[in-house]
């Protein structure tokens, strides 16, 4: 293993606690303490067992307390089938959990938890194409480690988004100037209406900015348990975006590999982004909002300094971060909750914070940017409650 592997290895297995809360002995102490009693196994042919009150804490990276009136884990997507079977649980409310990453529960959840933990990767290499299948509760980062360290082209510069598979295409997530959607070929995904699995292309899923068909039209309706990619043996670095060119600079490096853009990627959220371990956290809390050239050409008479990004004929994609920062937030501390002292584009939580304390922090931060800039930020996390 060369000094680089070694490097990033070091770096990255530093932070993967970051996007794996759920597997460390406190989590594990949660699903055994004796106020959690299993209250009804479905079939004799399975091992599933629906368990009940059990706290979210730990199972979401904000770590606001919440508690699920029935919480189950899926360890193989035929279980998904079976759970179902049970006509009590197609009654009831759901909410579908991977790295509890994006999203922010506001109270108690009233319904199912289901936690997606289906793992396995799978590689097939096809002259210069790998095609990956991977398991829906992989953690994103461990899919693309194995993917970097094999030489496999494509999601460098998504290194260390937290969360797990399954959600990357719900989320469409991205970073640096590369989507999910680059390198997507279709999601395997469990429909709860009738128990039935089907096949999504990269055109049924409908990608946007930070948007996808399962966070819109088929909101809540399925759960998905595999993720097929489609990436490179020959690299098509994309290191216009963002600071990884002056890294890059500052390392010496003039002919980087995907292994340096994925260790320059990993530095830079490091040194940007607060470590859920310590301090809890969803990433980045809000979209860039996209406006139109006019609207961008009328903004920049008034702030010349504007941070911004092409976004296609006719729009430019504003830095939400840079917007909330003019508006003095960054750093601030509101109570229990505020945003972090690097990124004034990630909400914080102090150590007790609710999360209706969280959401009516960031409100205000809309309300102010709206009025200085006229523009209206959007959350990107998912508001849970």
């Amino acid at each position: 293993m060369n000094t680089i592997e070694k490097q990033l290895q070091s770096e990255q297995s530093k932070i993967n606690s970051e996007i794996r809360p759920i597997r460390n002995i406190k989590l594990l102490n949660v699903l055994i303490v004796p106020a959690i009693q299993p209250i009804q196994q479905l079939t004799n042919s399975t091992m599933l067992q629906i368990q009940e009150n059990v706290s979210l804490k730990n199972f979401n990276t904000f770590g606001v307390e919440a508690k699920a009136s029935y919480f189950v884990e899926i360890n193989r997507k035929e279980e998904l089938a079976e759970l179902f079977l049970d006509p009590q649980w197609k009654q009831t409310k759901t909410l579908v959990l991977g790295g509890g990453s994006n999203l922010l529960l506001l109270n108690d959840f009233d319904g199912l938890v289901i936690r997606i933990n289906i793992r396995g990767i799978e590689h097939r290499i096809s002259h210069d194409d790998v095609f990956i299948d991977a398991g829906g509760g992989e953690v994103w980062n461990d899919l693309v480690n194995f993917c970097v360290i094999r030489g496999y082209a494509g999601l460098e510069n998504l290194s260390l988004i937290p969360g797990s598979v399954g959600a990357s295409p719900i989320q469409n997530i991205g970073a640096y100037g590369v989507e999910l959607k680059d390198v997507f070929r279709s999601c395997n995904a469990f429909e709860l209406a009738t128990g039935t699995f089907k096949t999504f292309t990269k055109e049924d899923c409908r990608f946007g900015y930070r948007e996808s068909i399962f966070k819109n039209d088929l909101k809540d309706q399925y759960i998905i348990v595999s993720v097929k990619l489609q990436l490179s043996l020959l690299p098509h670095l994309n290191l216009k975006y963002g600071a990884i060119e002056q890294e890059l600079a500052a390392r010496n490096i003039t002919s980087p590999t995907i292994k340096d853009v994925s260790q320059v990627v990993s530095h830079i959220r490091v040194s940007k982004l607060p470590d859920p371990s310590t301090i809890g956290n969803a990433g980045s809390f809000f979209k860039n909002p996209i406006i139109s050239m006019e609207q961008f050409e009328a903004l920049r008479a008034k702030f010349p300094d504007i941070v911004h990004y092409p976004a296609g004929d006719g729009i430019v994609k504003l830095a939400a971060g840079w917007l909330i920062e003019q508006c003095g937030f960054k750093g601030k501390v509101a109570g229990n909750t505020g945003t972090w002292k690097n990124q004034a584009l990630v909400l914080v939580n102090h150590g007790s914070a609710t999360g209706t304390e969280v959401y009516a922090f960031s409100s205000q931060i809309i309300d102010t940017v709206c009025t200085r800039f006229g523009v209206t930020l959007q959350r990107e996390v998912n508001i849970i409650g």
